[in-house]
C-alpha cells in the first residue's frame, strides 16, 4: 500500500484528482481506517471545493491517528473555508500542543481569530508563525491587515513592506499596502501599490476600484473614472465601484451621471448604506433638498451609525433652518472621515448638557476652518455667563485676534501646552448646548475688535480717505472640498474696479492666475505681506467702508467686526447662508448676492457692482 500511497501523492501533485481519487477509494476498500488515504482524500475534496466532505474525511484520519497535527490543521483550515471559526479554533490549538514549532498552524489560528473579531489575539497569532517563519509572506500580510484594523497604520505598513519582500507578486499585499496609504493620506503612494496590484491581478477588480479611490482623492478625475469604469468592466455588479464612481462624478458636478450611478449600486444592493448618503449629498448640491433628507433617512435606517449620512442630513436640516434637530445631527461631523484630523482625545470629560460649569475651568477648542472659529467664537461670553473659566483654544493665526474676546481669560494657540482645565468641548457644539434656533443666535456685533496699535499703522499707510475703500476677497483654501462652486478667480470681479473707489485687496494667498492680475491692475491695493496674521487682517477691515468676499474667513471676520460686508454665495451655499435670505441671522451687517438657477457667477457680480454704485452715491 506504500507504494499505492506514494503513487496517489504524486498524482495528486500533477493535478491528475480522478485517478488519485481512485487509488485512495482503492485503498480505503480494503482498509478504511487507512491515515494516509483519507488525508490524500480529504486534500481532494478541498481541491474540488467537497469542503463538507473534505472535513469528515479530516475527521476520520484524526480518529484514525489522533496525534496527527497535520490532520488536526487540515480540519481546523477546512471548518475555516467553512466560515465555521468557533468550530476551527479548538481544532487548530490542539494542532499547536501536537506541534508547537508549525507556523502555518499559528497562521490559521490568526485567521480563526480574526473571524472571531479577535483582532489583538490574532496578532499574537501572526506574529508567532513569522517568529517560527520569517519569510512567511503570506502571515506577514494578515497581520499588516489585522495592524490596519486596529488602526496602527505605520506598523501595518511595515508589516506589508516586510511582506513584499518574501512575496513580491502577491497582488494583494500591493493592494493592502494601497489601502492602509490612503489612511495615511499618501494618496499618491497608493496609486503606486493598487497599479502593482493590478498589474499582478489584471482581474483584480477591489484594486482597480480602490485605484480610482486614490486618484479621486489626488483630483486626477480623468484617470480615476477610467479606474472605476475598468472595475466595473471586471465586475459588473460591483456595487461599491458604482458608489465610487458616483463619488468621482458628484465631485466633477456631473450630478446628473452621479445619480445614476447611485441608482445602479442601489439596484445590485439595496441597502448600500454609502450610496444612499452619498445620493442624498447629490441631491442637496442640486437643490432637491426634501429628496436628500430622504436619502439620509434611508440610509440612517440601514446603518443608523452611518456619519456621513447623519452630518448630510445635518446640514441640508440647517441650510433649511430646521435647527432644533440639525445641530443634534452636526455632532456627527467629528465621526466621518472628512473630519478625522480634527478629533481631540482629551482626558478631561466633555462638557455635556446639564453638567454644572460655575467655578470650573472649561476649554472651548476650535474646529475646522479659521472662519468657523470665528463664527462660534461669539459663544465664549456665553459660557463665562455661567460662571465659568474660559480657556479658548485656536489656530496660531486666530491667537493675537482672540486674545480682547470678552470672556476669556486665556487664548492658547493650538499645539501650545495647555493649562489645567475640568472639561472641554468644541466651538462647533455650541449651537446645540445653548439650544440656539433663529430666534436666539446670539447675533450681537462687534465681538471681535482690531488691536488699536494696527488700527492706527493701517490708517497711516493707506492712501487718504478721499473715496470709499472697498476691501475684495475672491478665493479661499484650494483644499477646500467646495472651492471649486464657493471660489472665483480675481478676473471676475474686475468689472468692480469700474466704481469710483479705492479698493484693497484682502487676500492672504494669491493664487498664480490671480497674482498676474494684480500685477496688471495697480488700482487694486495689495498687502498681502503684511497680513502675518487675522490681526493685520482685522486692522486693515478696521480702516475699510466695505469688504466684499466670497464666503471666505474674510467674510466671518468683518462680519463678526460689524463692518459692511457682502458675501457672494454660490447657489447650493455652505448651511450657515441658508436658503433665499439676502440678510444673515449671523451678521447683521451682511448682505448675501446668490447665484441663480444657472449657477454663474456673471449676474451676481452685475448685481454688486449696481449695488456698489448705489453705496458710493450715498458716501460723496
Amino acid at each position: 500500500m506504500r507504494a499505492t500511497i506514494a503513487q496517489a501523492s504524486a498524482l495528486l501533485q500533477q493535478g491528475n484528482l480522478a485517478d488519485a481519487e481512485r487509488l485512495c477509494r482503492d485503498i480505503l476498500r480494503q482498509q478504511p481506517n487507512h491515515f494516509e488515504a483519507l488525508q490524500l482524500l480529504g486534500a481532494i475534496a478541498v481541491q474540488t471545493r467537497h469542503l463538507e466532505q473534505a472535513a469528515g474525511l479530516f475527521r476520520q484520519a484524526i480518529d484514525a491517528n489522533a496525534a496527527s497535527d497535520t490532520a488536526h490543521n487540515n480540519l481546523g483550515h477546512t471548518l475555516l473555508e467553512l466560515k465555521r471559526p468557533a468550530e476551527a479554533l479548538p481544532v487548530i490549538d490542539r494542532a499547536i500542543a501536537l506541534a508547537p514549532g508549525i507556523a502555518v498552524a499559528h497562521f490559521n489560528r490568526g485567521i480563526a481569530l480574526e473571524m472571531l473579531k479577535r483582532p489583538v489575539d490574532a496578532l499574537a497569532s501572526y506574529d508567532r508563525a513569522v517568529e517560527l517563519r520569517p519569510d512567511y509572506g503570506v502571515a506577514l500580510c494578515n497581520r499588516g491587515n489585522v495592524l490596519q484594523s486596529l488602526k496602527r497604520y505605520e506598523e501595518a505598513l511595515a508589516s506589508y513592506d516586510r511582506s513584499i519582500q518574501f512575496r513580491p507578486d502577491y497582488p494583494l499585499v500591493h493592494y493592502n499596502r494601497g489601502n492602509v496609504l490612503q489612511e495615511l493620506n499618501r494618496y499618491a503612494d497608493a496609486v503606486a501599490s493598487y497599479e502593482r496590484a493590478c498589474a499582478l491581478g489584471p482581474g483584480f477588480a477591489l484594486a482597480f476600484s480602490n485605484r480610482g479611490n486614490a486618484l479621486l482623492r489626488l483630483r486626477r478625475y480623468k484617470e480615476a473614472l477610467a479606474s472605476f469604469d475598468r472595475a466595473l468592466e471586471l465586475q459588473p455588479d460591483y456595487a461599491d465601484a458604482h458608489s465610487n464612481r458616483g463619488a468621482l462624478l458628484q465631485e466633477m458636478r456631473r450630478f446628473g451621471e452621479a445619480l445614476a450611478s447611485y441608482d445602479r449600486a442601489l439596484a445590485i444592493m439595496p441597502g448600500h448604506s454609502g450610496a444612499l448618503s452619498n445620493r442624498g449629498l447629490c441631491l442637496h448640491q442640486l437643490g432637491r433638498y426634501d429628496e436628500a433628507l430622504t436619502a439620509f433617512e434611508a440610509a440612517n435606517a440601514v446603518v443608523p451609525d452611518n456619519p456621513e449620512a447623519h452630518f448630510g442630513e445635518a446640514q441640508t436640516r440647517l441650510l433649511l433652518g430646521d435647527f432644533a434637530r440639525g445641530w443634534e445631527q452636526y455632532e456627527w461631523r467629528s465621526r466621518g472621515q472628512f473630519m478625522q484630523h480634527e478629533i481631540r482625545k482629551f482626558a478631561e470629560p466633555r462638557w455635556r448638557e446639564g453638567d454644572a460649569i460655575a467655578g470650573k475651568t472649561v476649554l472651548l477648542y476650535g474646529e475646522q476652518g479659521f472662519g468657523d472659529t470665528i463664527q462660534f467664537c461669539r459663544y465664549v461670553p456665553l459660557v463665562a455667563a455661567r460662571g465659568a473659566r474660559v480657556i479658548l483654544e485656536v489656530a496660531e493665526p486666530l491667537k493675537s485676534l482672540m486674545a480682547g474676546l470678552a470672556g476669556a481669560a486665556q487664548v492658547v494657540a493650538k499645539g501650545e501646552p495647555l493649562p489645567e482645565f475640568d472639561m472641554q468641548c468644541a466651538l462647533l457644539s455650541m449651537p446645540l448646548m445653548f439650544h440656539t434656533d433663529l430666534a436666539s443666535i446670539p447675533a450681537s456685533v462687534p465681538y471681535l475688535h482690531a488691536p488699536a496699535v494696527g488700527v492706527r499703522d493701517w490708517q497711516a499707510r493707506l492712501a487718504p480717505h478721499r473715496r470709499p475703500r472697498i476691501g475684495l476677497a475672491w478665493s479661499g483654501r484650494p483644499a477646500h472640498p467646495e472651492d471649486l462652486v464657493r471660489s472665483i478667480g480675481l478676473s471676475s470681479l474686475l468689472p468692480l474696479l469700474e466704481c469710483d473707489a479705492t479698493f484693497v485687496s484682502l487676500q492672504k494667498v494669491v493664487r498664480p492666475d490671480d497674482a498676474r492680475i494684480l500685477a496688471e491692475r495697480s488700482e487694486l491695493l495689495n498687502y498681502a505681506d503684511a497680513l502675518a496674521d487675522f490681526s493685520d487682517t482685522a486692522a486693515l477691515i478696521a480702516n475699510l467702508d466695505l469688504v466684499i468676499s466670497v464666503d471666505t474667513s474674510v467674510v466671518h471676520l468683518a462680519g463678526a467686526m460689524a463692518k459692511p460686508v457682502w458675501v457672494l454665495l454660490a447657489a447650493n451655499p455652505d448651511w450657515r447662508w441658508m436658503l433665499k435670505r439676502t440678510d444673515s441671522p449671523w451678521y447683521p451687517t451682511a448682505r448675501l448676492f446668490r447665484q441663480d438657477e444657472t449657477r454663474a457667477w456673471d449676474g451676481v457680480i452685475a448685481g454688486v457692482q449696481a449695488a456698489l454704485r448705489e453705496f458710493i452715491k450715498t458716501r460723496s
